[in-house]
């Protein structure tokens, strides 16, 4: 029997639209994710993937999150966060300390389930000795007293307080006020993202928190600004400057501000090297991890861009982010980007397991030298400082040298010393027996070296490079470290970067992130969770 086919029709009709929005939904669940590339796996590449998943919300247009690759030229994570393994220990070799007040990366510890420790006694102004020489002397040295009862050690530290009081009178109190208004000034960068604007230039974010006047005039003309006593500045404002930053007090202002934080008390590091936080969080922001593989070229093809690495492979993504400076990489960019130009400072790192010569520091004994070296700004001067990082016994212990050129053979030999009690040991008694019948002994049981490009040789006033190096979709975290180059600055650089990401390319999602909160300089940290 024939029927009608027009109810059929109709109910085809209304079969379509009933099942068009699930249609187009599921069409656009089936777009690809986008792509995002980040050069570097440092703590500022690290971060900058973080946040891209913890502001990251989904909108109708970008329904999922991008896709993230992560290109390290070295076989290891972590950037100019590394340690060095030196007599069975590891220790720090690149970045070290952090400040009390740096919230990301403390954030980043309780995250991550990491132990934070103090730094080693001589990186802590709490409990080391000082002592700054001149190349001929010590100008000046706190008080030494081998105690371990806690009663004469705090009596040992008030003496070098008043000691030290004496020395450089009220410019200390004048020099606190400075660094802890320029702290201060920083912590803007922790409020809440619906009172923080997105930054496009590092200009913009310096003159929001009131710091941009500081990188426009040098350190030491800082601090005659608000009367700081020429001696205080002459000797324990360039000691902290060249440990630091391996510069004198003619760095920029922000820069010197920051060196002057990174001495004061409650300074922490993570206890088995501060890299891990950079691993951390790759491994829990769901990165595609390139280890071994240097890209050396990024082009811009219109809609996209195309990474060439040095093991012939290419990698299209829609973001590409550049997290490791530009100064001292070989990256071809097209079209052509431009940068100001800058150099980076140098800083050789050399561990030496042995025992210094106090002949070369003009002392009798070993016991007379200080835990912690620090110099005067003298281009003859070899190093910039020399630190004790553990005593096995008064014969055998584990420095940290700091120097703008390689440390020489030689100029070791002459610095550590070959006199080694014959009853310390058999094995002592013996290396001994070597001097004196052989000369082969070397007071050096053990020494590594790290040639380190550890941050902008800073010149006031200071240029900045773009966030955005191209107007399209290419970034560059370390334009703020022209500014101050610390673990912490890279962190906050990162935050904004990958804030500026999101509201440019991924216009419609949202950057209210329920998972991360805002940081207070007042509030619990322990009560921080991202």
């Amino acid at each position: 029997m024939y029927s009608d086919p027009k109810p059929s029709f109709s109910f085809l009709i209304f079969l379509f639209l009933y099942l068009q929005p699930l249609i187009f939904s599921l069409s656009t669940d089936a777009l690809p994710p986008r792509t995002v590339c980040i050069v570097g796996s440092g703590i500022g590449g690290s971060s900058v993937a973080h946040f891209l998943r913890h502001y990251f919300h989904p909108s109708p247009s970008q329904t999922r999150p991008p896709n993230i690759k992560i290109f390290e030229r070295s076989y290891v994570v972590g950037g100019r966060m590394a340690t060095v393994s030196i007599g069975g220990e590891t220790f720090e070799a690149g970045a070290s300390i952090l400040h009390p007040k740096n919230y990301h990366a403390l954030n980043y510890s309780n995250l991550l389930g990491l132990k934070v420790k103090p730094p080693p006694a001589s990186e802590d102004d709490d409990s080391m000795s000082l002592g700054i020489w001149d190349g001929k002397k010590f100008v000046f040295k706190t008080l030494q007293v081998d105690s371990k009862f806690p009663l004469v050690q705090k009596i040992v530290s008030y003496v070098n307080s008043f000691r030290i009081f004496f020395r450089y009178g009220f410019s200390l109190l004048k020099m606190g006020s400075f660094v802890e208004s320029t702290v201060d000034s920083f912590l803007k960068y922790y409020e809440s993202p619906e009172r923080r604007p997105i930054f496009e230039t590092v200009d913009e974010m310096l003159k929001w928190a009131g710091l941009y006047n500081l990188t426009t005039q040098t350190l030491q003309d800082e601090l005659i600004g608000i009367m700081l006593s020429s001696l205080l500045i002459e000797e324990l404002v360039t000691v902290i400057t060249r440990i630091n930053y391996g510069q004198s007090v003619y760095i920029s202002g922000l820069a010197g501000a920051a060196s002057l934080a990174g001495s004061g008390g409650g300074l922490w590091a993570v206890d088995g090297g501060n890299w891990q936080m950079a691993s951390g969080l790759i491994n829990s922001s769901d990165v595609s991890l390139h280890l071994n593989e240097e890209i050396e070229s990024i082009s811009y093809l219109g809609e996209y861009y195309e990474l060439n690495s040095t093991k012939g492979n290419s990698y299209s993504c829609e973001v590409a982010v550049v997290a490791t400076p530009l100064d001292e990489v070989n990256i071809q960019f097209s079209p052509a980007v431009s940068i100001p130009e800058r150099k980076l400072q140098h800083t050789h790192a050399t561990f030496v397991r042995g025992l210094l010569n106090p002949a070369y520091f003009g002392l009798r004994t070993v016991a007379e030298i200080p835990e912690l070296v620090g110099t005067l700004e003298d281009p003859d001067l070899p190093f910039t400082c020399i630190s004790v990082l553990k005593q096995y016994d008064e014969n055998d212990l584990i420095y940290k040298i700091f120097s703008r050129e390689p440390m020489s053979d030689a100029l070791l030999d002459s610095i550590f010393s070959i006199t080694i009690g014959l009853g310390n040991s058999l094995f002592y008694g013996l290396l001994f027996l070597l001097v004196v019948l052989q000369k082969l002994y070397s007071a050096r049981l053990q020494t590594n070296r790290i040639n380190w490009g550890a941050y902008p040789h800073y010149k006031a006033p200071e240029l900045f490079a773009p966030f955005i190096l191209d107007g399209q979709h290419l970034y560059y975290v370390n334009a703020f470290e022209n500014a101050a180059s610390t673990m912490e600055t890279s962190a906050v650089a990162a935050e904004n970067v990958a804030r500026l990401i999101l509201s440019r390319y991924f216009s419609e999602a949202s950057l209210q992130s329920l998972n991360l909160q805002s940081f207070s300089p007042d509030a619990d940290l322990s009560h921080f969770n991202l």
